[in-house]
Order: structure tokens, then C-alpha cells, then sequence
């Protein structure tokens, strides 16, 4: 399926016998289409506008008709995510007014509304307990619990500098990932009971998509600049450690530039403040000299550590927990279909890709 913003259409693509994909439907919306969703079981297609409305299509078995199924007035402004949730007979939505809404799919009725900090950009659900995963503008990710009429406000927690770009939830973990404007992926430990949290840097650009292989316990990240990163998450990781304050380094005892005591009682100059990636140790440049991957807490580019840590590293620590590949164009959309292995890519070159991941993910 392919949405088209600018020319306010919807495409559905078959697989000829020749092998080429061509469109089958070609339909024309009231306004340009922002986001959507689709339901294999149901062929139910929901589709977010640019002026706030929700309009859902059921497809036929052979996807060579669309018949108009619900209609929901549920944004005053652009819908940035929505989503069907079959068991429950949902449909979740959130929009540029910042509101977060969920409607009856069958009555097409508001079911309720809560009101968030900043605009979403991301958002899951556990059909289990009922908890809407909601990622926003801000850098925040909130938890809220969802009733039939009402919803109660569980947590929030933030980690990201940057604003969330995608989140990705696995219901059997009970793990949820985050991407963000700031390059990095974050792994909360939502079920673990500890409020573990480990970060994944592995793109140089802005995470665009997340997608899970729980078969092979594999995330899927993908970045504006073309990068598309496979994560072996089944491995026991480490969380970063809190980046420690002191007024001189850690190491030498050499006092930091602000340190106006110390360096007038030394009669030395204050060094710049660092921090050891792997201890979190307040260091000077001469003490962290040296640089190093480490893997099992996230970090597959070389990273400042202090000299000791360097030391305690070895090859084995140092070997790789993921695989990067490159798409060759600026993604801007990704989907991952876990029951044949392919992964769907949307560029901002206006070129959808469809890769076979078997070989990378099995």
C-alpha cells in the first residue's frame, strides 16, 4: 500500500506474474494523507488527514475494490499516528492539537481523550493491559492505562534529547524501544520490574522506524540517512552508567576550568570536564585519551573512555552485536513483516523499497 501526500491518493500494489508490483486501486482523498494503518486480518485500512479526520476502508479479499467503512472527526489539526487495535475494536489516534483520542470502530463514537505535553510522533498499545505507549515532541514517552471510557495516567520517563521519533513495543519481553531526533534508541525494561534502561547509538542520523523480530529477538532501526541497523537483542546488555560530577578530574586529581579554588592553590590550569563512557568517571583529555566500542551497553562506534577501562576491555567485549547496512536512500517510513521476512522502506526520494531480510534476520 502506498499513501501519496501530495497528490491526496492511496495506491494498492500487486505482484504481477511477471514479478513487477503495478497498482490495482487508485483512490482519490478529501485531503492529503498524513498517516496509516492497516489490519491484515480484516483488511481494515485507517487513514489520518491533514484537517484531523479518520477514514477507514475495508479492502476486498482480492485488494481490487475499497469500500468506505467509518469516518471520525477526531483532530483539529494533522493526524500524526493512528491505529487499530483489533481485540479491543479501537481505533487510537493522535494529532498536532495534542490530543491522544480513541474511538468505537464500530459506532464510530469518541471513547475518550487526554491531553498531552507536546505533539505525538510515536505511539504502541498492549491489548493485554490496556496501556497506550505515547511518544512525544518533548523527548518524553508517558504510560497511560485506557478503560472504556477513561484513561488514568500510569508514568512518564524520559531519556531522549531529542524528540521521539518511533517506538516499538514487544508484549512478550515486555520491552518498549525508542527512537529519537538524537541518533540514539532506548530500551525500557517495562515488565523487568527494575526500570532498566539501555541505550543503543548506532546511527549517525535521525531514527526513523522501528520494527521487532521476536522469533529471533531482533530490532530493526532505520535512519534519515539511508541507514538501516540489525540489533541482536538477545544478549545480556549493560546499562550506561550516571555521568559522575567533580570539580577535578577523577584520575590525575587535575582541577577543571572552573575550578578557580584549586588552580590558583596548584598553580596549574583547569582542563576540560569528559566522561568515561564505561565507568561514568568525571576525566580530563590526557586521562581519556584512548577510544572504544562496547557493545553490550549500546555503544558499536568508538566511544571516549579513561585509560583503566581501556584496559579492562578486551576483544571479546569488543565484538559486534549488530549489522549495518545501507539502503541507498533517505528513509522516512519502514514496516517490517515478520511472516515473510520483508521489510518495506520509504524514502524521501519518493522510491518504496521492499527488501528480503531472511538472510540478516533469521
Amino acid at each position: 500500500m502506498e499513501l501519496n501526500k501530495f497528490q491526496r491518493t492511496i495506491r494498492i500494489w500487486l505482484k504481477r506474474d511477471s514479478g513487477q508490483y503495478w497498482p490495482s486501486i487508485y483512490h482519490t482523498m478529501p485531503d492529503s494523507c498524513s498517516c496509516m494503518s492497516f489490519n491484515p486480518e480484516t483488511r481494515r485500512l485507517s487513514m489520518g488527514m491533514e484537517n484531523g479526520t479518520i477514514s477507514e476502508f475495508i479492502l476486498s479479499e482480492d485488494y481490487n475494490k475499497m469500500t468506505p467503512a467509518q469516518t471520525y472527526q477526531a483532530h483539529q489539526g494533522r493526524v500524526t499516528v493512528v491505529l487499530f487495535v483489533l481485540e479491543m475494536e479501537w481505533v487510537l489516534s493522535t494529532g498536532q492539537d495534542k490530543n491522544f483520542t480513541w474511538h468505537c470502530s464500530e459506532s464510530g463514537t469518541q471513547l475518550g481523550l487526554y491531553r498531552t505535553t507536546a505533539w505525538v510522533s510515536g505511539l504502541q498499545f498492549d491489548v493485554e493491559t490496556r496501556h497506550a505507549f505515547v511518544g512525544d515532541y518533548s523527548g518524553q514517552v508517558t504510560i497511560l492505562k485506557l478503560e472504556l471510557d477513561s484513561c488514568s495516567l500510569v508514568t512518564t520517563f524520559k531519556g531522549h534529547t531529542g524528540n521521539v521519533t518511533a517506538l516499538c513495543w514487544d508484549p512478550v519481553q515486555r520491552v518498549l524501544f525508542s527512537g529519537s531526533a538524537d541518533h540514539s534508541i532506548i530500551m525500557w525494561d517495562i515488565g523487568g520490574g527494575k526500570g532498566t534502561a539501555i541505550e543503543l547509538q548506532g546511527h549517525n542520523e535521525k531514527v526513523q522506524g522501528l520494527c521487532y523480530a521476536p522469533h529471533t529477538r531482533q530490532l530493526i532501526s532505520c535512519s534519515s540517512d539511508g541507514g538501516i541497523v540489525i540489533w541482536n537483542m538477545d544478549v545480556t546488555r549493560q546499562e550506561t552508567p550516571e555521568w559522575l560530577d567533580s570539580d577535578s578530574c577523577q584520575k590525575c586529581e587535575q582541577p577543571f576550568f572552573w575550578n578557580f579554588k584549586q588552580m590558583w592553590d596548584s598553580k596549574k590550569i583547569g582542563l576540560r570536564q569528559h566522561h568515561c563512557r564505561k565507568c561514568g568517571q568525571a576525566v580530563c583529555g590526557k586521562c581519556s585519551a584512548k577510544r572504544s566500542t562496547i557493545p553490550l551497553m549500546g555503544f558499536e562506534f568508538e566511544v571516549r573512555v579513561c585509560d583503566s577501562c581501556h584496559e579492562s576491555i578486551t576483544d571479546e567485549d569488543r565484538a559486534p552485536t549488530a549489522t549495518f547496512h545501507d539502503s541507498k536512500h533517505s528513509i522516512v517510513y519502514m514496516h517490517y513483516e515478520p511472516t515473510m521476512g520483508w521489510l518495506l522502506t520509504s524514502g524521501a526520494d519518493k522510491v518504496v523499497k521492499l527488501w528480503d531480510m531472511t538472510p540478516v534476520v533469521s
